[in-house]
C-alpha cells in the first residue's frame, strides 16, 4: 500500500456530545502517543460536528499532532450514515496504520460501519493495544497491533492482529486506559476537511432528543461498595447503599445482582459493565468471577466479605472478611461513625 505524504501512524474518533469530548477519546489519545511513538509516526484525531472547532485545541493537548475537523449541521447530531460516510473519507484521504474508538454506544455503531466499508477487521472492546510482530508459514510481519481483549467468558485473554488489511481497527472500553493529564503546551495543526453529503446519507434526520443525566458516576467515585449474589434480594442491598453513604461513596454491583434484578445495570462494574479504579472497593457477597474482577482488579484497595472462604474474590482482595454480609456490614457501619 503507497504511504501518503505525513500519514498519521494512530487516528482517533474524537467523540463528543453537545460539544463535550468524551473521556474515552481523551484516553485513546494518550494510548496513540504510545502506539504512534513505537511506529515513529503522529497522532491525529477526527473530529466530527455541527460547531465543534472549539474543542479541537484540547484533543491536541491530549495528544492530537492533526485535527481532521468536520463541520455540517448534517454532523450536529449522530447519526450513523453521515458519520460513517465523513470518517471513512477521512480515512480514505489520509490513510493512518491504525484507527481507535471508544466502545460506546455511538463508537459501537460507527466501528463495525467503517470496518465494513473499508474491509477491514475490527475487534471490539479491547482491554490493551500493544505494538508487536508475528510470523507464520505466509510470512512476517512487523508493526502490527495487537489487539488484546478477554474471550470464552473471560476465561483466556486473545491478542488479535490485523495482518493484511488496513486500518487495524478497535474499539477500547472507557476507563481501561487512564487518563492522562493534558499538556497545553503542545501544538498541533487543525486541518478542515469537506464534509460530502447527499440527501441519501441525510435520509435519517434526529427530531427530538431527551437526555437524563446519569445518576450513577461509578468511573469518579473513590471509594465503591458493591453488591452480588450474596446480598439476596433487592431489600438487601438497603444495606449495602447505608454502607455507601456511610464512607460516601458509589454502590456498585456484580452482574449476577443486575441479573437477578436486585439492582439496576447503571451500577454494573465488571467486563460487561464500567471498569472501575477506586481507592477502595468493598466486595459484599461477591464470589469474584473472572468478569468482575477485570473491572475492578486495578483498585487501590480491594475489601472483601465473603462467606466462602475459598471465593476467589479472596485472590485478589487486599483485605477478606470471611464471614456474613449482614452481620459484618452493620459492625462496619458502626465502626465507622464511632471513628468520626
Amino acid at each position: 500500500m503507497t504511504q501518503h505524504h505525513n500519514a498519521p501512524g494512530v487516528l482517533v474518533f474524537a467523540e463528543q456530545d453537545d460539544g463535550k469530548l468524551a473521556d474515552v477519546s481523551l484516553e485513546l489519545l494518550a494510548k496513540a502517543r504510545e502506539l504512534a511513538a513505537k511506529l515513529n509516526r503522529s497522532v491525529a484525531a477526527a473530529l466530527l460536528g455541527g460547531n465543534v472547532a472549539g474543542l479541537a485545541a484540547r484533543l491536541i493537548a491530549h495528544g492530537a499532532d492533526v485535527v481532521y475537523l468536520a463541520e455540517d449541521p448534517a454532523l450536529g447530531c449522530y447519526t450513523t450514515i453521515p458519520y460513517a460516510k465523513v470518517v471513512c473519507d477521512i480515512i480514505t484521504a489520509n490513510r493512518p496504520e491504525i484507527v481507535l474508538f471508544g466502545a460506546s454506544m455511538a463508537g459501537r455503531d460507527l466501528a463495525p460501519r467503517v470496518a465494513s466499508r473499508m474491509r477491514t477487521g475490527l475487534t471490539a472492546d479491547c482491554t490493551d493495544l500493544q505494538i508487536g510482530d508475528f510470523s507464520d508459514s505466509k510470512g512476517s510481519y512487523t508493526n502490527l497491533l495487537y489487539q488484546i481483549r478477554p474471550a470464552f467468558g473471560g476465561n483466556i485473554i486473545a491478542t488479535i492482529i490485523t495482518p493484511d488489511h488496513r486500518p487495524q481497527m478497535a474499539t477500547v472500553r472507557e476507563g481501561v486506559i487512564p487518563l492522562k493529564p493534558a499538556d497545553p503546551s503542545r501544538t498541533g495543526e487543525i486541518r478542515r476537511v469537506k464534509v460530502d453529503l447527499d440527501e441519501a446519507d441525510k435520509a435519517v434526520s434526529v427530531i427530538e432528543r431527551l437526555k437524563a443525566d446519569k445518576k450513577v458516576n461509578l468511573k469518579a467515585a473513590s471509594v465503591i461498595v458493591a453488591g452480588g449474589a450474596g446480598v439476596r434480594s433487592r431489600e438487601g442491598f438497603d444495606l449495602i447503599r447505608e454502607l455507601a453513604r456511610t464512607l460516601g461513596g458509589e454502590v456498585g454491583a456484580s452482574r449476577a445482582a443486575v441479573d437477578a434484578g436486585y439492582i439496576g445495570k447503571e451500577h454494573q462494574v465488571g467486563q460487561t459493565g464500567t471498569t472501575v479504579r477506586p481507592k477502595v472497593y468493598i466486595a459484599c457477597g461477591i464470589s469474584g468471577q473472572v468478569q468482575h474482577r477485570a473491572g475492578m482488579d486495578e483498585s487501590g484497595k480491594i475489601i472483601a466479605i465473603n462467606t466462602d472462604p475459598a471465593a476467589p474474590i479472596f485472590s485478589i482482595a487486599h483485605y477478606g472478611i470471611v464471614g456474613d454480609l449482614f452481620q459484618v456490614v452493620p459492625m462496619l457501619i458502626d465502626a465507622y461513625k464511632q471513628k468520626t
